[in-house]
């Protein structure tokens, strides 16, 4: 993501079995107006650069700040920071404290950061009594960046109970490397891990037995899916267990990626072939490529999508099942209904939040909305 005003010029920005024969929607679709739903968006809290959080312990949210601090919502906004790692990352590009998430168990705390290298990081903490262990912090995964954005940085635990991690192609622009589509490196991917077994065989981490390519030589062992420029944000559906990826595209299109909860993982999303369902610069589309589920231009006032969750909270009945995502430059929260990975409506809920750059989920599945001029806005029933 390019933390830059909504009027600057934003190129190169933040940027499981799909059929090819699945239709993308696109944004200049018809829209659905049984979609829609009376929402509205509550201030709660105010902080540094906003950019990440994750469910809690005891019905918390813990937000990020992009600079290396995290602190809990309170009834009375943010509290003092239970984690500070400010001396230990920079804000240089689109480097920063990325992405936060729990295990299922809530007894571990995992922080994705650029340390003060540019190197791709996640360290783990233990928690006790709701409360992070310094002591125990240790460094789970690393990679190197050769620049300074299309970092990813986003981190999710799967229903499977694995860690999942967003990658993008390593930057510049265009994909210069060539690492989207390389298997025989991390960037461009979608990983899955598995921390447990690391702590257990004292290692980093171990590799599921089961991902796609631990057999395959040529490729590597933690790569999930591939072809992706920036999944700045990805999320997985609570009630389905489906993945759903925001892509960040080059120039022309931003692409929403679906994956079914009985996906075995490698994917091909396309990236540098495809942008979205088009071929870039005088690329072949991939044989074996999952075109998004929708895509939209950047002919508007949209410059980088910024993906959400799937809502399954109780407060917004009219809301439930449909995935809400947004854009950096735009900043309206809209909606996508989905049905066995097709597009059947879309909506827009008539309420924007500055430069949004991420949503957050509560443990009772209600969404929070942060932008990183600072707000951080729960979404209500109007």
């Amino acid at each position: 993501m390019k933390f830059r005003t909504r009027s600057s010029a934003i190129i190169g920005t933040i940027s499981l079995i799909a059929s090819l024969a699945l239709t993308t929607a696109s944004a200049d679709e018809p829209r659905d107006p049984r979609a829609a739903a009376d929402v509205k968006l509550t201030e709660v809290a105010k902080a540094q650069n906003p950019i990440a959080g994750a469910a809690g312990p005891r019905g918390t949210v813990w937000i990020a700040e992009r600079a290396g601090t995290v602190r809990v919502l309170t009834g009375s906004g943010l509290s003092e920071p239970v984690l500070d790692i400010s001396s230990e990352t920079t804000t240089d590009g689109e480097r920063g404290l990325l992405g936060v998430a729990f295990d299922k168990r809530l007894a571990y705390f995992y922080i994705s950061y650029t340390d003060l290298e540019g190197t791709s990081t996640i360290d783990e903490i233990a928690l006790r009594n709701g409360k992070l262990q310094p002591q125990t912090r240790r460094t789970v995964f690393t990679q190197t960046q050769p620049y300074e954005n299309h970092n990813g940085g986003d981190i999710k635990f799967g229903p499977d109970g694995y860690l999942y991690i967003a990658l993008g192609d390593g930057g510049a622009g265009g994909d210069p490397h060539g690492n989207g589509q390389k298997l025989d490196t991390l960037l461009g991917k979608i990983l899955r891990i598995d921390p447990a077994g690391g702590r257990q065989s004292g290692k980093p981490y171990t590799i599921p037995r089961n991902n796609p390519f631990v057999n395959d030589p040529n490729a590597l062992d933690e790569i999930w899916a591939y072809g992706l420029r920036n999944p700045w944000r990805f999320s997985f559906d609570s009630g389905t267990g489906d993945m759903l990826i925001a892509d960040v595209g080059q120039s022309d299109w931003e692409e929403i990626d679906w994956a079914p909860a009985r996906s075995r993982g490698g994917e091909n999303y396309g990236w540098a072939s495809m942008e979205g369902t088009h071929p870039f610069r005088g690329g072949t589309e991939p044989a074996n490529h999952t075109r998004p589920v929708f895509e939209y231009d950047r002919n508007g006032l949209g410059c980088a999508v910024t993906g959400g969750y799937v809502y399954r909270g109780q407060a917004i009945p009219a809301l439930r099942g449909q995935y809400l995502y947004s854009d950096y430059c735009d900043g309206t929260v809209r909606t996508l209904k989905l049905k066995y990975g097709k597009v059947t409506g879309q909506s827009d809920l008539g309420i924007t939040n500055g430069e949004v750059i991420s949503f957050v989920q509560d443990g009772a599945g209600e969404l929070y909305v942060l932008a990183i001029g600072g707000s951080v806005s729960r979404i209500d029933a109007a």
